[in-house]
């Protein structure tokens, strides 16, 4: 009897301490997102602290810094909780190879934020040169002043605004700008710029006109993104599907993680549902991207 419970509680200590990791490693991570801080600022009083509570806080406000832009590690803590429930090593080893995956695709994730906010920020601009032009200023001061005030093109702006006011090649300046992602739309304000100087064709109208046409593009594509979410649900809702399955079992009493984790057929459904689970969700995810595409 008191070896049956020596053997039942060492695992469990064990798999008990990677779950309370597991959580603490969590909780660090989301500790620093904008709703929990503003309730900490809410809820506490963060200006009168003790020395002790101070030093906690800088701590912390380091771990914060330091685990920003790396979310892609909570796929270990994550994966040590069905490790812990399976007693078994195999999760961890599934969290550690997502690891590289969910970088890749927080990057790509981030990549078309950036992009799309950068597209947006010509569609700003455009309009800010189309009020400083019908303000009255000349093109290269109205230029200056918009891309000033937007601040959309990062290191490509530097060049834009030294073509501006120093009487360099604008539109040249303009179209090299307008190859980095999301900044497509610059090349139209080229367009303009060249027109405008060559043939003597407002400016203002021609730059009103393509902030038209961008605005009608986004609202487009937000539109699209709109019709889409359903498929997007349906993706997520298939994916957790398995899921759902495993805690149904475990409901039941079937205990699934341990026939799926330490036995050969157990392995191998495991091991083929992962596959075509992973085929499935890159199937459906290439359908909506091509929509979104189109």
């Amino acid at each position: 009897m008191t070896g049956e419970a020596a053997h039942v509680g060492v695992p469990d200590v064990v798999h008990a301490a990677a779950l309370c990791l597991a959580m603490a490693a969590w909780l660090a991570v989301m500790g620093r997102s904008r709703p929990l801080r503003r309730a900490r600022k809410l809820l506490t009083d963060e200006g009168e602290r003790s020395p002790s509570g101070a030093r906690w806080w800088r701590v912390r406000n380091r771990i914060e810094r330091r685990l920003r832009g790396r979310w892609e590690w909570l796929c270990i803590p994550v994966a040590s909780v069905p490790a812990a429930l399976g007693q078994s090593v195999l999760p961890l080893i599934a969290g550690a190879v997502a690891v590289p995956l969910a970088r890749r695709w927080l990057q790509n994730r981030r990549s078309r934020r950036e992009q799309e906010t950068r597209a947006n920020g010509v569609v700003d601009l455009c309009g800010a040169l189309v009020g400083e032009l019908r303000a009255g200023r000349e093109p290269g001061e109205a230029l200056l002043v918009a891309v000033r005030g937007t601040d959309v093109m990062g290191d490509s702006g530097f060049n834009v605004s030294a073509a501006a006011r120093f009487g360099g090649d604008v539109p040249r300046a303009l179209v090299q700008a307008a190859g980095e992602p999301g900044l497509d739309g610059l090349a139209g304000v080229a367009a303009c710029w060249r027109v405008a100087v060559g043939s003597g064709a407002g400016l203002a109208a021609g730059l009103g006109r393509l902030e038209s046409a961008l605005r009608a593009e986004r609202r487009q594509r937000d539109e699209l993104r709109a019709e889409l979410a359903g498929a997007w649900s349906t993706v997520v809702v298939l994916a957790l599907l398995p899921v759902v399955g495993l805690g149904l079992g475990a409901a039941m009493g079937a205990d699934p993680l341990r026939v799926l984790l330490h036995s050969t057929a157990g392995l191998v459904c495991l091991v083929t549902g992962g596959l075509l689970e992973a085929c499935g969700l890159f199937w459906a995810a290439r359908i909506v991207r091509a929509g979104e595409a189109g």
